[in-house]
């Protein structure tokens, strides 16, 4: 059943990256449609939104998945961003554009903590890399399906738009919602709650101020979520401004620039599969957690960085897609340690623990599209994301070499002895 239930998230995560990158690719349009000017600096502004709400809303919904538990939790919040998906297509200038796209982020930023949850729940310490990694490459292949998924729809709903007085990007908002809510359907009657129960008896097992003090005042936990401050500041590139990019630096118009996005995210489907499995395989050969976990991601985000600046020195644009490819491959094969450093680290309050992570990683991700598109303005050079890229990956390995956590935060309570 396990199995089955990771499946179920796998298809809940490529949905829901699928969900949030169907502004991304006709961002110059939806621009164009709502009369925003600066185009570079208001549509980062929007994107930077959506994960601004992502991070501020992590711990309240991480804190309520450990009480409600992954199942009841997780079947809400789908429900709920799904519907506010379909409230952005209602947008009618940079303002409120802005706002739906900020609540729809808020309403997703329960969907990992829950999933990383029942992963520590339902999978044994030696295959929780694996599972995490089956996890990731349903996030990688929503990532990667997204552009050419979004760039065809997008051309053949133009006929059914244009007859109903509607831009193509307001049906394709609405048409995006159904596959979510189809999944809350599947998941309530696929998954019986004794499979995913709540974790603890009580609400208050874990006083939430305790909880607070101890995140706050642990050096491995500053230097887990600093690493994924940048590590999800670097790969939200591929969620928001690559398809523009590559219109932009290879001169490419808008599905091919979709198909090239979604040739790249491939990279990040495999890295992640590969990525858990040879991270379980270390520790079961070596037995070392450290060299197992973030020795695979030192080695990750450096070749990461490397790789994708080579790519900017290539004239062909197949070879500079095939090295950004490579790159995706490196980032996120090392990036599935994040997740299982923190399933590990978490103990009985994972979710939590996962959300304060997953919060400050959404905060880079959230200051990448703007920062990223006011220097491509600024400059006139959209070859700087690139060079940006390569500094925060660069970094992002320097943080992991030095991470090394030696017990759980928030470890199980010992057995209560027998009367």
């Amino acid at each position: 059943m396990r199995y089955q239930i990771l499946a179920l998230f796998f298809l809940m995560a490529g949905i829901a990256y699928v969900q949030r990158a169907a502004i991304s690719v006709p961002a110059e349009q939806v621009a164009k449609d709502l009369a925003i000017s600066n185009f570079g600096n208001s549509m980062g502004f929007v994107q930077s939104a959506w994960y601004l709400g992502y991070a501020l809303l992590q711990i309240p919904a991480g804190r309520l998945a450990d009480r409600w538990g992954s199942r009841s939790a997780i079947l809400l919040y789908c429900i709920l961003w799904s519907l506010a998906t379909t409230l952005t297509g209602f947008s009618s200038g940079l303002w409120t554009l802005t706002s739906a796209w900020f609540l729809m982020g808020a309403l997703q930023a329960g969907a990992f903590p829950c999933a990383a949850q029942a992963i520590g729940q339902i999978f044994p310490l030696g295959e929780r890399a694996r599972a995490s990694g089956i996890l990731a490459a349903g996030m990688a292949v929503g990532g990667a399906a997204a552009p050419a998924i979004v760039g065809r729809l997008l051309i053949a709903l133009q006929p059914t738009a244009a007859s109903n007085n509607l831009f193509t990007w307001q049906l394709l908002l609405f048409l995006l919602a159904i596959p979510g809510i189809l999944w809350s359907l599947l998941f309530a009657f696929s998954v019986p709650k004794r499979h995913l129960p709540a974790r603890h008896t009580t609400a208050d097992t874990i006083p939430l101020t305790t909880m607070f003090r101890k995140m706050l005042t642990s050096g491995p936990l500053a230097l887990l979520c600093a690493q994924q401050f940048l590590r999800a500041a670097g790969m939200v590139f591929f969620l928001s401004w690559f398809p523009t990019f590559l219109q932009k630096t290879r001169g490419l118009d808008l599905k091919a620039s979709a198909d090239f996005a979604s040739i790249a995210g491939i990279g990040g489907v495999v890295g992640s599969l590969s990525g858990g499995w040879a991270s379980d395989l270390l520790l079961k050969i070596t037995g070392n957690p450290r060299l197992s976990r973030q020795g695979v991601a030192v080695v990750g985000m450096t070749l990461c960085s490397l790789l994708m600046l080579a790519s900017v020195a290539v004239s062909s644009t197949w070879l500079s897609i095939g090295l950004i490819s490579a790159g995706v491959f490196c980032a996120t094969f090392g990036g599935v340690s994040g997740y299982t450093v923190a399933i590990e680290f978490g103990g009985r309050q994972t979710a939590t623990v996962f959300s304060m992570m997953n919060m400050v990683g959404n905060f880079g991700a959230m200051l990448f599209p703007w920062s990223a598109g006011w220097l491509a303005d600024r400059f006139s050079n959209w070859n700087l994301m690139i060079l940006f890229f390569c500094g925060i990956m660069a970094i992002d390995a320097v943080c992991w070499a030095l991470l090394n956590p030696r017990a759980p935060l928030f470890p199980d309570p010992p057995p209560e002895s027998p009367t």
